[in-house]
């Protein structure tokens, strides 16, 4: 049903909005505007135990508008698309603009820096799927994830989600872009029990194009093998080991030192890596770079918040930092110029050429680390301490399973100096996407010695 939506109609439909918009706010007083606009249709399913726990059929619409007084702004949103309700919400953004602090920051691209042709970068694949269809393959991956062993005793369900959506971007400088997307997903949730341990754990796959997902019955058999797997997890004593993060959690511990060089926390000075452009804060032999352009791939896009246009570029070259991850607000508070990343960085990768049995022989000793709990992330300071889950490892395998763990360090010190190997396996499900990463050395708390 999904694959029912026509993404040029409604891309024209919600450009005549926008420009209806740009000229109402105009004749209200607006000295300047800027007018955000999405539409999308997705279908959402799940099942339990083999029956439907939700059919969820959703059509979505909203605008986002943005207007300028001087050098004041106020905001107004609506998912009503009438006349009337665009007037109200141009009307309620103007009264807040005329009693809003002026922010000098607050500026809108101009001509010469707004994209002008939107390439096709492949992101909307439509897929022709019915309820009773989207039912079957989540039934089927369930099934197949509890057939595997009679431990699996339960399930929290599977899932399947395909959703097609359009957006649109207008200013009063003269912008007028759009994109139509989609997402596609299948998830399934497996329980386990053996005498007193029980576990649960799950297994996902997504992609904008629905025939690069992994087959339903895979994702189930997936997510039994993972809980089957965290069975009869302990602790593991307290010390100072090496700690090998897996490929879909190591993509968080990137995101840290990503948000560290990111405009907002800097020029709020609430990032451990203020003033260090230029210098070094990984390993030598690290160079991370972007690229928004990648056809299909789940963080692309042709442009970016401010209706700047994406390109390829490299943030952390030879280990040193060599660009901040700004949007024109935060490079303006800065005194810089915008690295066309309003939104946040897109498609980055980050790998290396150790597969994961390696990686695990490597650390030849210490925490592989699967699952991470809590908050314990300060980024004015740099420190780091997570509640984990994973696996311990002795002479190079696997022993067992190992919960109620923390594990902590200094993000500065902790990629600089003991980032030792990045795996091949990335994660490409994720638009910060990285390998597997093998730290030396970092504070394990579990038991006492």
């Amino acid at each position: 049903m999904v694959a029912e939506f026509n993404p040029e109609l409604e891309k024209s439909r919600l450009s005549e909005r926008v420009e209806w918009i740009l000229s109402t706010a105009k004749r209200q007083g607006a000295e300047a505007c800027e007018v955000a606009a999405s539409s999308q249709l997705g279908l959402d399913v799940q099942a339990r135990m083999g029956q439907v726990e939700k059919l969820e059929l959703t059509r979505d619409q909203s605008v986002s508008v943005t207007v300028f007084v001087g050098q004041a702004r106020g905001s107004a949103t609506t998912t009503d698309l009438s006349e009337d309700a665009l007037t109200r919400s141009v009307e309620a953004a103007l009264a807040m603009a005329r009693v809003t602090a002026p922010d000098p920051a607050a500026i809108l691209a101009s001509p010469d820096q707004m994209i002008r042709t939107v390439p096709d970068l492949a992101l909307d694949h439509p897929w022709a799927l019915t309820p009773d269809q989207a039912l079957a393959l989540a039934i089927s991956a369930e099934a197949a994830g509890l057939a595997v062993d009679a431990r699996l005793t339960n399930s929290e369900g599977a899932s399947v989600s395909s959703t097609r959506g359009v957006s649109v971007h207008g200013t009063s400088e003269g912008l007028l872009v759009g994109q139509s997307s989609s997402l596609h997903g299948l998830s399934c949730v497996l329980i386990a029990e053996d005498g007193d341990s029980r576990e649960r754990h799950y297994a996902y796959t997504h992609d904008r194009n629905p025939a690069l997902l992994v087959d339903a019955e895979e994702i189930g058999r997936d997510a039994a093998r993972k809980t089957l797997d965290r069975l009869h997890a302990r602790q593991c004593q307290t010390g100072e080991v090496p700690v090998l993060f897996t490929a879909d959690v190591a993509s968080g511990l990137l995101s840290h030192l990503f948000s560290a060089i990111g405009g907002n926390a800097l020029y709020r000075k609430a990032s451990y890596l203020v003033d260090r452009l230029g210098t070094q804060v990984m390993p030598s032999w690290v160079t991370i770079a972007e690229d928004p352009l990648l056809l299909g791939a789940i963080g692309s896009s042709a442009y970016d918040g401010d209706g700047l246009p994406t390109r390829q570029q490299t943030f952390i070259e030879d280990g040193r930092l060599v660009q901040y991850v700004l949007s024109l607000y935060s490079a303006h508070r800065l005194g810089m110029q915008s690295t066309h990343n309003a939104g946040g960085v897109r498609n980055v990768r980050f790998s290396g050429e150790t597969d994961w049995p390696a990686l695990v022989r490597q650390m030849e000793r210490g925490l592989i680390v699967t699952d991470l709990m809590g908050q314990g992330v300060n980024l004015v300071t740099g420190d780091y301490s997570r509640g984990a889950s994973g696996f311990w490892v002795e002479g190079g395998e696997i022993q067992y399973p190992v919960h109620e763990v923390t594990v902590a360090g200094h993000l500065d010190q902790l990629f600089q100096h003991h980032l030792v190997a990045v795996g091949s396996d990335v994660d490409t499900r994720k638009s910060l996407a990285s390998g597997s990463l093998l730290f030396d050395r970092m504070m394990v708390a579990g038991e006492s010695a």
